[in-house]
Formats: C-alpha cells, structure tokens, sequence
C-alpha cells in the first residue's frame, strides 16, 4: 500500500495491515466493558476467517446497559481515530484529525457551489413503487400490513411510513439541506428528496460519467440541488465533484460551508480496504462539522446482513415459523446431520430477549463489517449528545454490487423459498427516505438501549423473523435460485 494518500491504514511492522488494524479497532472497543473479549480479539491469529465472533462480541457486550453500548462506541471511534492516519501526498503521514481540524468553518479557493432548480412540480403524496406500480394511501397501507404480517419488516415502520402518508407536508423538508454523501448510490434518498422538493447537497467523486448521469437523471425534478464545483466555466459535470478519501479537508470544508440546518447522510460504499478508508473519512468530517455546527442531524442505513439484538417478538415468529414449516418436520433433520449441523439451524433459542440475530455474509469479509459498525458507532454517540439521529436496517436489495456477486445473487434469488423478500432499489430506496422524512420530522423519542434505536422500524427483509439462522439456509437458499435461474 506503499505511495497511497489521502486517508490510510497506519503502518504496521512495514505494512498497512489491514487484519491488525481491525483486530485492533475491535478489541479497544470491547476493552472498557469486556476485557476478556478485548483480549480474545486481540490474540486472533487469523481475522480473515475468525472475525465473526468478536464482531458478534461487540453486540452482547454492550446489552447489559446503555453506558455499556455507549461506552464500546466511543472506545471504538476513539480508535479508528486514532490508529488510522492522513497521507496528503502518499509519503508524509499525519494524524487523522489533522486533515480535518478547523477546515469546516473556512471556505476553500478552488470549489464553490452551484445550485440548480428543478422546474417540475413537487409531489405532495407520498408512493412507492412495488413490482411495476406506483402505491399511494390505502394500497401502501395494505402493502405495509402485509410485509408486517409476513415479517418482513418491524411493525414500527408501518407507524412510521403511515405517518408520513398522513402528513404529505412532511415531503419538501423545508428549511433543511440534505447532505447525501454518495449521492450516485443506488439506495441513496437523492432522486426521492429531490421529487418530493427538498435541497440536497450532492456528495460524490469527480467523475464526469456519473455527474453527467446524475444530472440528467435529477435535471426535471422539483428540488433544489446544490454541487461541489471546481472553480471556472467549462462543463458542468467535469466540474462537479468531491473526492471525500483524497481530499478530505476539501470536501470538509465544503460541506461546513452549506447553508441552513443539515442533515448529513452517509451513504457511501466501496469495496475491500477502502470501505473502512472512506468511512473513516466520512466519520472524520462529520465530527468536524458537529463540532461546529451542533444541530447537524445525521443520516445512516444499515446493512441487514450484519450483527444485531432483535426483540423478543421477533424471536417468538421465529420460532414459530421454526415449528410450523414443512422443511422443518420432512428434511430438517437429515439435511442438518449429513451437513454436521450446519443447515437449517433454529434463528434462536426459544424465549430469549433480545435475541441475536446474525446474518452476516462470511463472503463480506472483516472491512466491510468495521466500516458499517463505524457508522453505528457514531449513531449511538451523536444520539447520546442530543443529536437528531435517524438509523435504519434497510432491506436485502438486488443492487448492482449483489448482481455482481454471483454467489450473493443466487441466495437472494432463491431467498423467498425461506421467508425472506429480496427488493429492488426503487422500493428499497424510497422507503428509506420515506423513514428519513418521519425521523426528521416527527422526531421520535430515543429507546431505553441503542440496541432498540437499531431496531426500530428496521426493514430486514425477514431476516429476523424467518425460521432458520440465515448462514444455516443461506448455501440452500443459493442451490434453489440458481436452479431456478437456469
């Protein structure tokens, strides 16, 4: 990794080890509660493969209290802060915070913003589209009741989506500045924000083929959309852009820069390594900007296919659809013997509260894990100092990085046959800014527990509800969308 600039993986024996960092990040986090599990991390000799367990760790530790929850986010920020570091040129290497530091509240020579009205109307109802149709009012409600009743969803995001049915002036978000940072991502709220007439500031690399298609795609919506543009008069989309890995205190800058109350989303992706470096990147501008501007709100969507604490109830439907399927009573017990056990296990042991719900796909690997628990991390921080907060599990979607994925596409085709709805984007991503709308706006009171704040209207597809533990039907799941498929 030697010449990389920008935000880096600090040196280790004469590598950015990637392994040590994260074997490191987990176990600080785990230390002020768990020293025992602290220590177990940190003697993990192969994290490539036996990760799983301490991230799992990094969930159970922190049920006995709040403090606990609290105390393993901040301990682990603290070290993705302080481990990870800030390489200007690719040689000279500097503490994170030193890309950061005072560069929110000062304007930048070399980028301004340019704003584009739409001209189009704004809508002034809420719909989403679903399998080739758009539903509004009482055919979203019967939508809603039917994903709570199959389990597809938690019940608190049919409260949360009626709401806002309810209440359509929610939609324009008025005096807000949206902030998407990935604004060119598939499960990004941008188009939806955009529609309902709200201002978005448009966060995404300099790169004139995706400007060029944002742009048309946004051009006759009805919101107002602020961009980073490198001063001059040539074409817009070769101007447009920010690079948030190698020009951090550039796009700090920017974003400190923006006008009237923001709301600052994270809905960046990329893949391996520099998952973890771009989203310490963003974590690190965000702390700048809340620094400086205290009601900052903040936006994050959580993966399902990760580690959480599920309520009870969702552990009772699981372990009634565990005694009631078919699968269960006919193959259930020869599949689990000749595999060792490992197929069609129960999602949990009946009556615990929470549960753990575990649908990490191995295939992820550890980066991907400690870039999302990143932003969870700073979810439960920033709503501890009073911050607005709107966090939410969103559904397994068949965006372009699973269709990419063959083994990943496979299970989801086949994915139904276990109780688990698979989405497209369109549905995906506009109920997620239909959430954002209803945490914003309504301001829901935070839970008893950060777990709970998790869990709260989470879209995971069934994942938490279904009958088995989703790696135990996941290999099963894959063989019958591939056959399907052919």
């Amino acid at each position: 990794m030697a010449g990389e600039r920008g935000v880096v993986f600090p040196d280790v024996e004469g590598r950015r080890s990637t392994s040590a960092t994260g074997r490191a990040v987990v176990a600080d986090a785990l230390l002020p509660v768990d020293p025992v599990g602290s220590a177990a991390a940190a003697r993990e000799t192969n994290w490539r493969s036996g990760y799983l367990g301490h991230f799992r760790r990094l969930v159970e530790a922190g049920l006995p209290s709040y403090a606990d929850a609290r105390s393993i986010a901040e301990a682990g920020l603290a070290s993705v802060h302080g481990r990870m570091r800030w390489s200007p040129d690719g040689h000279d290497e500097q503490p994170l915070s030193a890309a950061v530091a005072g560069a929110a509240g000062a304007p930048h020579p070399t980028h301004g913003h340019e704003v584009l009205a739409g001209g189009a109307e704004p809508d002034t109802a809420l719909t989403i589209p679903y399998q080739g149709t758009r539903l509004a009012g009482d055919d979203l409600r019967r939508r809603l009741d039917a994903w709570v009743a199959a389990g597809v969803v938690e019940p608190g995001l049919r409260e949360a989506v009626t709401a806002v049915l309810e209440n359509p002036e929610w939609l324009r978000l008025e005096g807000r500045t949206v902030v998407v940072l990935g604004a060119a991502a598939e499960m990004g709220p941008l188009r939806s924000l955009l529609r309902w007439g709200a201002t978005v500031a448009a966060v995404d690399l300099p790169r004139p083929d995706l400007w060029a298609r944002l742009l048309d795609d946004t051009r006759d919506l009805a919101g107002r959309l602020v961009l980073p543009v490198a001063a001059g008069d040539g074409d817009l989309a070769q101007r447009a852009g920010l690079d948030l890995l190698h020009d951090l205190p550039l796009a700090t800058s920017w974003v400190g820069g923006l006008e009237g109350p923001l709301v600052l989303g994270n809905y960046v992706y990329a893949d391996g390594a520099t998952n973890v470096r771009v989203s310490t990147a963003v974590d690190a501008l965000t702390d700048e900007v809340r620094r400086l501007r205290s009601d900052t709100a903040l936006s994050f969507l959580a993966t399902p296919t990760d580690v959480f604490a599920v309520p009870a109830e969702a552990v009772a439907a699981a372990t009634e659809s565990y005694a009631q399927r078919r699968t269960s009573k006919v193959l259930r017990v020869p599949l689990r013997t000749l595999s060792g056990g490992r197929l069609l296990r129960r999602n949990y042991v009946p009556g615990v509260d929470p549960g753990i719900n575990d649908s990490v796909v191995l295939q992820q690997g550890p980066n991907y894990l400690l870039a999302k628990r990143i932003q969870r991390w700073r979810a439960t921080t920033a709503r501890a100092s009073g911050a607005t907060v709107s966090f939410k599990v969103a559904p397994p979607t068949r965006t372009r990085s699973v269709v990419r994925n063959r083994a990943l596409a496979a299970a989801y085709s086949g994915a139904h046959r276990f109780g688990v709805e698979v989405f497209e984007p369109g549905t995906a991503n506009t109920l997620m800014a239909a959430l954002l709308v209803y945490d914003l706006m309504a301001r829901p009171a935070a839970q008893d527990h950060p777990w709970q704040d998790e869990a709260q209207a989470a879209a995971h597809g069934g994942l938490w509800r279904c009958a088995y533990a989703p790696r135990s039907a996941l290999g099963l799941a894959a063989l019958l969308g591939g056959a399907s498929a052919r």
